[in-house]
């Protein structure tokens, strides 16, 4: 939702004085990728000085403001930050003013569980009315509410808002017996009142779930119909695992591009061991003068980490393709005395892994290399990628079915029915997610 935000204007509201807002969201910009991270907002559009909105700070913490007449009436800043780019986050937010304790009237609740720590916490007055629930106000999802190019750097899914009601998170959300992680609940059983809606139920839909009306407009960017879900967490790469603040992520972390000269990377959120069969894909969108992609150990970088600065003769590189002009291939730093086609933009690369270790490459589905050297026993690996030069871009598809905002031109045959890929591949073979790792 980089520059994409939504839309919908309010009637008038069950009460006043009560509401819930639920959403499930993946971070992929932080602070220091992005101006805001405001994910729920409201304003008066004839007045913006009567506004709400829920974001990520600058500091990585859950900011809540709202103000009527250029009053703040309630605000918070949790102590707690936000940084996980791997996983979802389930943010609900109860408001009810009618209770007698100041405290009770906002409660923040993260994957179940309620924030009780606070840098700054200004509770509404007794029976305020909310300035989320005035008549007449627009919703604004994704986007700051008073800021023209401030919008939210990540992806979203389930958004419930309930007019008149002030909802615990288990109604939404719930504990997983097995695994003792908190899960999604697809199908709330709440009562929305006059102005609630639930949007993003299955995929990009706008249209409300609920048994309202209160469909949403795409007001600016496009929606894009993501794989990537709280039930089904998708590799993507690691906004707290870069190189350099010159090479930015978008399109939910899957886009790489450098904004300067010198070497840039980052890390897959995600890593695999010896035994799991996967595959995933790059499209060189703009080639400026190297791209460079593969596997990295974990232990091989700085401190234990995944290496991400991609220069080529690096050992931490286990497996490693260069596909420029100079089109080489490594193995630990060794240059394999491979030569294979250049590519060129628009071209498709992919990378195929087999349960013994195997590593594959290939252009355009065409098979360049194969290592015959095997993934090592209990190691974990990391999809990695780079670039030399400003202004090279990477679109990768773990499964998404997606090169930045353009959906795959002819989806190939994935046989476990985990992803979408441009390509066919084999039986055995699924996308790096949390659903593949246990299939």
């Amino acid at each position: 939702m980089a520059t994409t935000y939504l839309t919908a204007t309010q009637g008038t509201p069950t009460n006043s004085k009560k509401c819930t807002v639920s959403v499930w969201l993946k971070r992929t910009g932080l602070a220091a990728d992005t101006s805001t991270g405001t994910f729920f907002a409201g304003v008066n559009t004839s007045d913006t000085t009567d506004n709400g909105f829920i974001n990520f700070n600058p500091n990585d913490k859950i900011f809540i403001q709202s103000s009527l007449n250029d009053s703040n009436k309630l605000g918070f800043v949790t102590t707690r930050v936000f940084q996980d780019s791997s996983a979802w986050y389930h943010v609900v937010v109860a408001f009810d003013t009618t209770q007698s304790t100041s405290t009770d009237r906002v409660k923040i609740y993260i994957n179940g569980v309620q924030e009780t720590l606070f840098d700054a916490a200004t509770y509404p007055d007794l029976n305020l009315d909310l300035p989320f629930s005035l008549s007449g106000l627009q919703f604004q999802l994704g986007k700051y509410p008073t800021a023209n190019n401030a919008y939210f750097n990540g992806l979203a899914s389930h958004y419930n808002f309930i007019d008149g009601t002030a909802y615990a998170p288990t109604e939404f959300g719930e504990t997983d017996s097995t695994t003792g992680e908190w899960k999604i609940k697809t199908s709330p059983s709440v009562t929305y009142g006059n102005n609630g809606f639930f949007i993003l139920k299955d995929g990009n839909s706008v249209t409300d779930s609920s048994p309202n009306s209160n469909n949403f407009t795409v007001a600016s960017g496009t929606l894009t119909n993501n794989k990537d879900n709280p039930s089904n967490v998708f590799c993507t790469f690691n906004t707290l695992n870069k190189s350099q603040s010159n090479l930015t992520l978008t399109n939910g972390s899957t886009t790489l591009t450098s904004t300067a000269s010198g070497w840039f990377g980052s890390c897959g959120t995600l890593g695999f061991q010896k035994g799991f069969a996967t595959y995933f894909e790059a499209k060189a969108k703009t080639i400026v003068y190297a791209l460079t992609w593969g596997l990295s150990r974990i232990g091989e970088g700085t401190n234990g980490t995944p290496l991400i600065n991609p220069v080529e003769n690096d050992s931490g590189y286990d497996y490693m393709t260069r596909p420029t002009s100079a089109n080489t291939i490594y193995y630990k730093g060794a240059n394999q005395n491979v030569t294979v086609s250049a590519i060129s933009a628009g071209d498709i690369l992919s990378c195929l892994i087999s349960a013994s270790g195997v590593v594959k490459f290939y252009i355009n589905d065409s098979l360049t290399h194969t290592y015959s050297q095997v993934l090592l026993d209990n190691s974990f690996y990391f999809p990695v990628a780079g670039a030399n030069g400003n202004g090279n871009v990477w679109d990768f598809n773990f499964g998404n079915g997606y090169f930045g905002t353009t959906a795959v031109a002819s989806a190939g045959i994935n046989a476990s029915g985990n992803g979408i890929f441009e390509y066919d591949i084999p039986s055995g073979y699924t996308a790096l997610s949390t659903k593949g790792l246990n299939l």
